[in-house]
């Protein structure tokens, strides 16, 4: 093997350093890599993929791009789940002795994104690390590194995937060692983050609070409400350890470490969360089309991200809950003040991400500004919220620092538009230092004299097109055309000859060009020596910009919301912990926004309270249904979240949680059938929820033949009704399911409203009191554009059906007279089938969920070895 270059040598000690990275080794103006680096690289950016020592027996792969493409080739490589290491030169070339020393400066995964050009602005990015204790509680923790939010909860395992789908972090540390409860939620939870194994000891419990005192300089977290001997401490450990690891720098931004509890916030399942489509749509996974994005009226990023915050956690504490509305309603009704507020913040940067890029040193000269320019938005922004009676705004503007030493500090020193580069020179302000001030002036000067000495030597040689030019290699030189040569004179000294021109060097231009180029130099690094003070001294005020970064961002999504109320003419919901949900002329807030004003037909919600807890709702398909219950539990989150709703009035009991079983597909990838995914959901809720929560429920039992999903979704609502008596909207096609009123007392039936006329039928979109008995199936296939042909048989078929008596002694409710245009054989026997003696003598009273489903199973398999 031949022997390796020193440049080689160290690139091979760098990669072993991080063998699971792709490794951008900088070279120059160029960043290359080698080796399957290279073939990775080559086929996912598009590279051309080369070679090192071609003529050798053993040519090393190579591929590279210029430096100053790093940004756009990192966020392609990030994009597609690679971890990358950055490698660069930390010495200057013209000084170092030797080979330029090489160090890795950051190591960039998916949840360690800090660069603007490689996040969404109006997302955060969590990195978060899973753990459990040896009596399956897992400890979960997450951070934003752009931010420095650090937070830490001990949780069940049940409760893991929900906060992960909450989250949607880009990356999950685990160990390599995984604990049982680790390899359960990993193979249940859909997310699909990069997974980033971790050595077993950085999960050790000892070493994580060691990492975490260390870091905030405390004896001990309980100062935190932690646990110091909580797997949520180990996790957050293990995280810390993750971020200094592949961050190299300082974390100053991270401050503090706070717990999650969850009975603060309104829990929301993962199918749940899906199926209302909150922040996604089920479609295609886009921020379009779903509630977040037609709530979403902020003006800042920093606004953006915590409005997802706030939806994707609603509170469940009234007061707090009011003090928001409160907030809101004051700004809506003060439309100068929330336009004001909105015409600031709409000229703010994102405080909250520059502050972070200020505590890790990776600043530059224009986040400065840009910092200097939010911070000089302050005094008359808190001068708006002075004395205002929402006692939320008062807490923000007594929390509003101005940070005025910063602002001054960044006027003083920095040029209004400086340059992106420090290297690049002319950030400083004039006057700033007296140094400074006379290299530039020394260095400008030069450049007079060059230009003066250019026309000196072209008039004394008469040679009119003499100039003077300048490279890297000789500095500056007399160029001459060939057809001049004749007439150089003897004190030109060649230093180059081209095709058409000659290039000279005169002792007096040398000296000049030492003069020019020295303080150019000397002035760039006084600049720099400038700057980083500067940036050392704006660094200290970081908890400081963070409070304030925090005001803002809360200032946004409120006068946001206010804006929107205003806009769409929401209504204040009245809060209160009763189990109840009372709204009049009701709107889907997704819907309402999207289809042409006055298009959405309102509705009115009662449930709970005075009305029935439970209501079973009847009627065709595209009339409706769906949409009502969905808009039902959205309302419900928006009101708990802050906003005010879509309606003429509204009462809404405080939820602890929302379910929703809405829709049915297979799950695949983990051998789930359709059925057995609506079993697992609907086990869920009947476990988990209680006398507060909100249970939307489509169509229950789809999956299963008529009888196995009738009896399922009856003997569902019974165990509502009698063991959890919460809030319930059921959708349903079984119409038996309308009985359960005459033995419910607190069940109720509602249906959407038809008009038919001439055998046709308008789908009225109105929800009203009763019970239909009637689907309308043919005349949704007709308007779905199913052949005439198949919907003509189809309606024959029916016809023999509703001629028969129905199987067994369930009661059939007989559908509308019609005129028989040919005599059917009857399509099933009317003996009845043994398994309908047995699940009659079944007793569906004294079974649980759990032992229902699985008698459930026990029939299928029955029937299917028949």
């Amino acid at each position: 093997m031949p022997k390796l270059t020193p440049m080689m040598q160290r690139y091979q000690e760098v990669k072993r350093e991080n063998p699971e990275a792709l490794l951008l080794f900088r070279m120059g103006d160029f960043y290359e890599l080698f080796y399957e680096d290279a073939e990775v690289a080559a086929k996912s950016l598009g590279l051309t993929l080369t070679s090192r020592d071609k003529n050798s027996d053993n040519p090393v792969p190579m591929a590279g791009f210029p430096y100053h493409a790093l940004r756009p080739h990192l966020q392609k490589l990030i994009r597609q789940g690679f971890r990358v290491a950055v490698c660069e030169q930390v010495e200057d070339p013209k000084t170092a002795k030797g080979m330029v020393k090489r160090e890795v400066t950051q190591v960039v995964t998916p949840g360690t994104l800090t660069d603007d050009d490689l996040l969404d602005p109006r997302e955060s990015n969590f990195l978060c690390a899973l753990h459990a204790d040896k009596s399956g509680t897992c400890g979960l923790a997450w951070i934003d590194i752009s931010t420095g939010r650090f937070v830490a909860a001990d949780l069940p395992e049940a409760h893991v995937i929900d906060e992960l789908a909450r989250l949607d972090p880009s990356e999950v540390l685990i160990s390599e060692e995984q604990p049982k409860a680790v390899v359960s939620v990993r193979q249940q939870w859909e997310g699909t983050p990069l997974y980033t194994p971790r050595q077993p000891w950085s999960f050790g419990n000892d070493e994580s609070r060691r990492l975490l005192n260390e870091h905030f300089g405390t004896a001990t977290l309980e100062g935190f409400d932690l646990d110091d001997a909580g797997p949520g401490v180990t996790a957050a450990g293990a995280l810390l350890d993750y971020v200094r690891e592949t961050q190299k720098t300082a974390l100053g931004h991270i401050t503090i470490i706070e717990p999650h509890r969850r009975g603060e916030r309104l829990i929301i399942d993962e199918a749940t969360r899906r199926s209302l489509e909150l922040t996604r749509t089920i479609r295609d996974g886009e921020r379009a089309g779903s509630l977040l994005a037609v709530i979403d009226e902020t003006v800042t990023s920093m606004g953006a991200r915590l409005l997802a915050d706030w939806l994707s956690g609603p509170l469940t504490d009234v007061k707090a809950i009011n003090a928001r509305l409160d907030a809101v309603e004051e700004l809506r009704r003060e439309t100068a003040l929330c336009r004001n507020v909105r015409e600031q913040l709409d000229e703010a940067y994102d405080l909250e991400r520059l502050t972070g890029r200020v505590a890790t040193g990776r600043t530059s000269p224009k986040d400065l500004v840009c910092l200097g320019k939010t911070l000089a938005l302050l005094p008359k922004l808190k001068a708006k919220l002075s004395g205002r009676g929402a006692s939320l705004l008062n807490s923000l503007e007594a929390k509003l620092d101005l940070c005025p030493e910063v602002r001054t500090d960044i006027e003083k020193l920095l040029v209004e538009d400086p340059p992106l580069l420090t290297s690049e020179g002319n950030m400083i302000r004039p006057g700033v230092d007296t140094r400074l001030d006379e290299l530039r002036e020394l260095a400008r000067g030069g450049k007079a004299w060059i230009a003066k000495y250019q026309a000196k030597q072209s008039e004394r040689t008469g040679i009119p097109n003499l100039k003077v030019g300048f490279n890297k290699v000789f500095g500056y030189y007399l160029e001459v055309t060939a057809a001049h040569r004749d007439k150089v004179p003897d004190d030109f000294i060649r230093k180059q000859t081209l095709k058409n021109q000659e290039r000279y060097i005169t002792p007096e231009l040398k000296e000049y060009e030492d003069k020019v180029l020295g303080a150019e130099e000397k002035a760039i690094a006084l600049e720099q020596q400038l700057f980083d003070a500067l940036k050392t001294r704006v660094a200290e005020y970081v908890p400081r910009l963070q409070q304030t970064s925090v005001v803002l961002a809360s200032l946004d999504v409120l006068a946001g919301l206010a804006t929107l109320a205003g806009s769409r003419d929401y209504c204040r919901p009245e809060m209160t912990d009763e189990p109840v949900l009372d709204i009049t002329d009701g709107r889907h807030p997704v819907l309402d926004r999207l289809r042409p004003s006055g298009e959405f037909v309102p509705n009115d919600i009662h449930l709970g309270g005075e009305h029935e807890a439970i209501v079973v709702l009847t009627g065709p398909n595209m009339a409706g249904k769906s949409t009502y219950i969905r808009q039902s539990a959205l309302l419900t989150i928006l009101a708990q979240l802050g906003s005010f709703v879509p309606a003429t009035s509204a009462t809404i009991g405080v939820a602890d949680r929302v379910f929703a079983r809405v829709g049915a597909s297979d799950d695949v990838g983990r051998g789930q059938s359709t059925f057995m995914v609506e079993m697992t959901e609907t086990a869920r809720i009947l476990h988990a929820a209680t006398k507060r929560s909100l249970v939307i429920l489509d169509e229950i039992g789809r999956g299963t033949s008529t009888y196995d999903g009738l009896s399922l979704a009856w003997s569902v609502t019974e165990y509502l009704h009698d063991s959890v008596d919460c809030r319930t909207l059921f959708a349903t096609h079984y119409h038996e399911l309308t009985d359960l009123p005459k033995s419910l007392s607190r069940a109720g039936n509602w249906h959407v409203a038809v008009h038919e006329a001439d055998g046709e039928i308008t789908f009225l979109h109105k929800i009203v009191r009763g019970a239909t008995n009637r689907s309308y199936g043919l005349h949704v296939a007709s308007l779905a554009g199913v052949p005439k042909q198949v919907v003509d048989r189809a309606d024959q078929i029916l016809e023999s059906l509703e001629a028969e008596p129905a199987e067994g002694n369930a009661k059939r409710r007989p559908g509308p007279k019609r005129t028989r245009k040919e005599k059917q054989i009857p399509l099933f026997a009317t003996e009845e089938h043994p398994m309908i003696s047995h699940l009659r003598e079944l007793d569906v009273d004294a079974m649980t969920p759990l032992e229902a489903l699985q008698e459930i199973a026990r029939i299928r398999e029955r029937l299917r070895s028949e």
